[in-house]
């Protein structure tokens, strides 16, 4: 019987032994010539689908290195991925949920089993770094392995309580809902795309998922596990292609009973509206579930050990560049040791070095031209707002490798309603804010429209007692960095214009994908 008790999140891999990081440079090896280069074709009912136009896959640390392609999806591709997965669903809700369970437990040990070589795929598509890479993987296992066995709570009539009553039998059946949209991010697309997919499907439901664009081949890289496992044709749809097409279309469409999105917030502030409008033939109110961007912040107070508030800052806000929705984009510091701390964290994000991911460097280059253009456009902002204390300029190339590179910037005494203050940057940019004292500190915390990550360094107990009720954040982390929430440890998904405070990876998340009967039978 497959218990939710035995789940144990996946350790992660040290990479201070040699013989980790030889066996990673094999795994790149074998990466390189295996799949680099490699096509990836739409899955549609089980079969592989080739299109007209394709989708590239540029390594961003050597832009000259085309990684593979995947097929790019068509409007008519769409549809009948949809109408697919609904018969799909026919049968795949009537499973025993035990049984659905087990194909999840079936693609964890697969995935465990080639997990260097998810990894090496990520730092070539990507730009992950081994660290990041391995901590990612294991997250997917985590997702993989954490909702198989949460499925349990919601199998068999009576799952959820109700009260006695004289003579009848009264019960509540969770019963999944139908046919849903995944749109995954390129920042987490192992980890993200199949939490996404899965959470769903063992509850019953069929997917139609739409990876980024900038990560299609390990999105298809984790279709092939899923599919090997055991996952009937139809129930996982895997639909690469261009957002605005087919993304569009289908958060669009009114046989669309779902839409899991993680992304920027404009993109789903967009879904959320479309959704929200009924259109002919929809017999339902469709449900959204967003994560979306943060604007996180650690504040730094006078009591804090500042050696493990300097460690904690890097590691959030340098972390994959800053490309985390969770990572530290303000660094908040009571004044009484905003010199110190500043400092300090300066010259600890000058000895990181930029380089590529396959060299392990601890900062890459940024996903694309996009992002780097993004990025470069808040380091002209910069001295505009605040004084550049470290780097403040775009790179564009590292040891020789044309890429998307930019330097680790950090900013200080930026106003807390400057655009560098309030605005997801997503990238290596770090905004320090002087705060007169802990509750200046807390108010500027809370002074952003978002509500995903923060931290709060301090040894006082009743200042983080009331961070615990007051710090509008959906994750909030004491004495550590404010990235990194495992599964099932930290529920993860934050509130305001983070997101619908869904929480990934959390006892409640399968319950988004899933509908309560009530029966009542008299005897």
């Amino acid at each position: 019987m497959i218990k939710v008790q035995d789940y144990r999140p996946q350790p992660f891999t040290d990479f201070t032994q040699p013989e980790n990081i030889q066996a990673y440079e094999q795994a790149l090896k074998k990466v390189r010539a295996e799949l680099v280069g490699k096509h990836s074709p739409l899955v549609i009912n089980g079969e592989r689908v080739d299109t007209a136009e394709r989708l590239t896959s540029l390594n961003p640390c050597d832009t000259a290195e085309v990684v593979g392609t995947t097929a790019k999806a068509t409007i008519e591709d769409a549809q009948r991925a949809l109408q697919g997965a609904w018969q799909a669903w026919e049968s795949w809700k009537r499973w025993d949920m035990d049984a659905r369970a087990r194909i999840l437990l079936r693609a964890a040990a697969i995935l465990k089993r080639r997990r260097l070589e998810a990894c090496a795929l990520m730092t070539l598509e990507v730009g992950k770094n081994y660290a990041e890479a391995d901590v990612e993987v294991a997250e997917a296992i985590d997702f993989l392995e954490y909702y198989a066995r949460s499925a349990m709570k919601y199998a068999g009539f009576g799952a959820a309580e109700t009260t006695w009553f004289e003579g009848e039998e009264n019960g509540l059946l969770y019963q999944p809902i139908g046919v849903g949209v995944s749109i995954s991010p390129w920042n987490f697309p192992c980890a993200i795309f199949i939490g996404m997919a899965a959470a769903p499907i063992v509850a019953g439901n069929c997917v139609v998922a739409k990876p980024a664009e900038d990560a299609g081949l390990i999105a298809g890289f984790m279709v092939d596990i899923m599919l090997e496992a055991g996952l009937p044709a139809g129930v996982l749809q895997f639909l690469p292609g261009v957002g605005k097409e087919v993304g569009e279309f289908l958060t669009t469409h009114p046989k669309t009973r779902f839409i899991t999105f993680t992304g920027s917030r404009a993109v789903g502030l967009h879904i959320n509206e479309v959704a929200a409008k009924t259109v002919p033939g929809q017999k339902w109110i469709k449900k959204v579930i967003l994560e979306l961007g943060g604007k996180d912040a650690m504040i730094v107070d006078e009591t804090a050990d500042l050696d493990v508030a300097v460690t904690a800052a890097l590691q959030g806000a340098f972390g994959f560049n800053g490309q985390k929705c969770s990572a530290m984009s303000r660094l908040i510091v009571v004044d009484e040791v905003y010199d110190r701390v500043v400092n300090a964290f300066v010259e600890r994000a000058k000895a990181l070095r930029v380089g590529t991911a396959e060299e392990n460097a601890p900062v890459t280059a940024v996903v694309n031209q996009m992002s780097f253009d993004k990025i470069s456009g808040y380091l002209e902002l910069a001295p505009q707002e605040g004084r550049v204390l470290l780097g403040g300029q775009p790179l564009g190339e590292a040891n020789g490798k044309k890429g998307y590179y930019i330097q680790p910037t950090v900013v200080g005494d930026v106003d807390p309603k400057a655009r560098l203050a309030q605005e997801e940057i997503f990238g290596p940019v770090v905004s320090v804010l002087r705060a007169r004292d802990w509750n200046h500190a807390l108010d500027i915390a809370n002074s952003t429209e978002y509500g995903l990550t923060g931290g709060v360094c301090s040894t006082k107990r009743e200042r983080l007692e009331q961070a615990r009720h007051e710090f509008e954040a959906g994750n909030l982390y004491f004495n550590r960095k404010i990235t990194g929430a495992i599964v099932g440890v930290q529920p993860f998904g934050g509130y305001f214009m983070s997101g619908t405070d869904s929480k990934a990876g959390g006892p409640d998340y399968l319950a988004n994908f899933l509908q309560l009967k009530s029966v009542t039978e008299r005897w």
